[in-house]
């Protein structure tokens, strides 16, 4: 099985390269990113290391990187040529929703634009599988009761969720007139390993080991349904490999939180005090809560999460700890020009 994986630096991507090569061993990978702020190549520095001694052996190596922008057709055609892939997996995107409400421009290239582009050469290519990462936040939000499901009619509420619906608008579209073969992924909030200091739980993680404020929007009562990156990773993996042509699903965790109750569940594994909270001025088009329903991924796939919450959040908060020159690297930014001298200097 070969896979052409892009955005395979970001948080989710990176969890999806190692769940892969694990659980699949006769799974090669290019890993296609442009190395976006939120993009560090050297999360999956092991794999190159092991990469370059196979070549070296000269065998193939199971993982490659090849940094090139999604919507630069020319790039991507060529990394599609030279690798012949079985499937495309398509992480790549601008995914967090504050940047966007400040800049929506770079969200529409890279989330429209380049789904497009990568959609058009999949079909030039032939390529047997196109899947597609999403987001419950095309779907808008939901009152206190209810879930959402795959009928949910698209209502986004921020650029980010609206560059992202019109993405998964594309997908269907190239399906339905093309008859290219596609699964549209949709899933919760993730958390876990390699997540970008920005979001939430990492950015809580590193602000209360400072003994810093905690900044939450609003009154802190906004709901996400949370899912383990591990959990989701299977999903995607199920998706690509049993997946209904032309279908969606959603993933979920099976745990719905208040942001408030997850900032007070990192604090207590922090030993910390709650006089750390600060609410600051809510979001524009905060959405208030959601929800996933992912009984047809169950039915269809056999998915459900194994990792519950109390658990999750635990190795989470014990791998951030654990990591911390990770951590330090990403804030400061010498994750970006590490990589430009190790690499400038053995490529």
């Amino acid at each position: 099985m070969r896979l052409f994986v892009t955005g395979g630096c970001g948080f989710i991507g990176t969890n999806f390269v190692y769940h892969v090569l694990r659980e699949r061993p006769d799974a090669t990978i290019l890993n296609f990113d442009a190395l976006t702020y939120a993009g560090n190549r050297a999360n999956l520095l092991p794999l190159e290391d092991e990469a370059a001694a196979t070549l070296a052996a000269g065998r193939e190596p199971r993982y490659r990187f090849v940094r090139g922008d999604i919507a630069d057709p020319r790039a991507v055609d060529a990394a599609l040529t030279e690798f012949k892939p079985d499937a495309v997996v398509n992480f790549a995107a601008e995914t967090h929703v504050d940047r966007s409400i400040d800049d929506p421009a770079p969200f529409v290239t890279t989330n429209v634009l380049g789904t497009q582009t990568l959609l058009t050469l999949a079909r030039e290519h032939q390529i047997p599988r196109f899947v597609h990462i999403s987001t419950d936040e095309v779907y808008g939000s939901l009152g206190p009761e209810g879930r959402f499901t795959e009928h949910t009619p698209l209502a986004p509420n921020s650029p980010y969720s609206a560059s992202k619906a019109g993405a998964d608008l594309l997908v269907r579209a190239f399906h339905e007139t093309y008859g290219l073969d596609t699964v549209t992924t949709r899933c919760s909030n993730n958390y876990g390993p390699y997540q970008f200091p920005e979001k939430l739980i990492p950015l809580m993680i590193s602000r209360a080991q400072a003994d810093a404020p905690l900044p939450v929007y609003g009154d802190g009562e906004n709901v996400r349904d949370w899912i383990h990156v591990e959990d989701h990773c299977r999903g995607v993996l199920l998706a690509l490999e049993e997946g209904r042509p032309g279908a969606v699903y959603n993933f979920g965790g099976a745990a719905e939180m208040q942001n408030l109750a997850v900032v007070r569940a990192i604090l207590k594994e922090l030993g910390k005090p709650e006089s750390l909270i600060s609410f600051v001025k809510d979001r524009p088009g905060h959405d208030r809560r959601y929800a996933m329903d992912f009984t047809l991924a169950g039915t269809e796939l056999g998915y459900a999460p194994t990792l519950d919450f109390a658990a999750g959040i635990k190795a989470t908060v014990a791998w951030y700890l654990e990591h911390a020159d990770w951590v330090r690297s990403v804030e400061s930014g010498e994750y970006r020009s590490f990589m430009d001298r190790w690499y400038g200097e053995r490529t």
